[in-house]
């Protein structure tokens, strides 16, 4: 499998991304993850990791992946498509791995977690954002990606792949700016993600 799998699952996705027609939507302040300088800190929920990852490939942006089997199979994965993968998460290795992000983030890379990942639950952030956010002093940008027809599978995430042909909306709230106070910070980076789910629903509603 993991020979096999990581291997298909990028060719696979790279060839999916080519058929979707993708829109970015920002707001005040914030800024495409495509344009932004580096370093800086995304944020985004587990369920559109993979049109996460076919839209943001190639840009060697460092991502936070479970050490679990299924982790090995998406670091693997994401790794063929162009981002650096690294290992842990709020549950195993969770220290390690936020300071691994630590370094990728002063070489200068972009890095991203999810916020609610590896296990949820669904829409709820869980430390290791801000945990980040007060080892590397960045702001956190959060975003969304939701497809206007997709499939959505039966996990605690409610996993989403979008469907060939269909139209993507990715958003952009307002940026967090960095708090020294992690609650406040917390309650920040909730609400900034929540916003990005709200504007593509909205966005979809709209149409």
């Amino acid at each position: 499998m993991l020979a096999v799998v990581p291997r298909a699952a990028a060719a696979v996705i790279r060839a999916l991304m080519r058929t979707l027609r993708f829109e970015e939507i920002c707001e005040p302040g914030a800024e495409s993850a495509l344009m932004h300088p580096r370093p800086i800190l995304f944020a985004f929920w587990h369920r559109a990791l993979l049109a996460s990852a076919g839209y943001f490939r190639n840009q060697g942006i460092a991502i936070l992946i479970s050490q679990s089997f299924d982790g090995e199979l998406i670091a693997r994965t994401v790794e063929r498509l162009g981002f650096v993968a690294v290992r842990g998460s709020s549950t195993r290795g969770g220290a390690a791995g936020l300071l691994a992000m630590q370094h990728s983030f002063a070489d200068g890379r972009l890095v991203a977690i999810t916020a609610d990942g590896p296990r949820g639950p669904k829409y709820v952030a869980k430390p290791g954002t801000v945990k980040l956010a007060e080892l590397t002093g960045s702001p956190v940008c959060a975003f969304y990606v939701l497809s206007q027809r997709a499939w959505t599978l039966k996990s605690w995430d409610a996993f989403m792949i979008p469907k060939p042909f269909s139209r993507v909306v990715i958003t952009y709230p307002t940026p967090v700016a960095f708090n020294p106070d992690a609650e406040a910070m917390h309650a920040a980076v909730q609400t900034a993600l929540d916003r990005s789910v709200e504007m593509a629903e909205k966005y979809w509603g709209d149409k």
